[in-house]
């Protein structure tokens, strides 16, 4: 099964799949409202602005799984990514990204390695992974490293469209 096979749903509950972002890198985000890391929301966002019209976008995943950090509603969620960061990238529903109830987006996304060569389980809010056009995972980058690393900026710029 590719990733643009598995079923996935908008923060508004609407069906979608990254079958959608076909032919576009993407940044796929486990996302949190009250982390320590939440202001990566303003780095993101600064991508998706500098790269979104060049076949690029961010797509971010609120996950309640790391110290109950997004606890919010879909509405909740939405009012504070808009009015505090000015986020206009995608997001999409509330989703575990371990344990029994991981999502199979994140049972695939997990396989992925960092830049150490670890692979598994999400170890917090605000991991990054990044897909090729042809939606292949060719990056994934942990907490620690914000949107504006150049390590990630140097990825995301060669898996842009030409």
């Amino acid at each position: 099964m590719s990733l643009y096979d598995i079923p996935l749903r908008t923060l508004t509950g609407e069906p979608t799949s990254l079958a959608d972002y076909r032919g576009k890198a993407v940044l796929v985000v486990n996302v949190a409202s009250k982390c320590g890391a939440t202001p990566q929301y303003a780095g993101l966002e600064d991508l998706q602005k500098t790269y979104g019209d060049r076949g690029f976008t961010v797509l971010g995943v609120p996950c309640n799984q790391f110290a109950g950090q997004e606890p919010g509603t879909a509405e909740e969620i939405q009012t504070f990514c808009s009015t505090t960061y000015g986020v206009t990238f995608p997001l999409l529903e509330k989703t575990d990204v371990n344990g029994d109830a991981r999502h199979p987006l994140f049972e695939r996304l997990t396989q992925a390695t960092d830049a150490e060569g670890k692979a598994g389980d999400v170890a917090w809010n605000f991991e990054k992974w990044l897909l090729s056009p042809q939606g292949e995972v060719v990056s994934r980058f942990r907490t620690a490293t914000a949107p504006e690393d150049g390590a990630l900026v140097s990825a995301v710029e060669a898996q842009l469209p030409a």
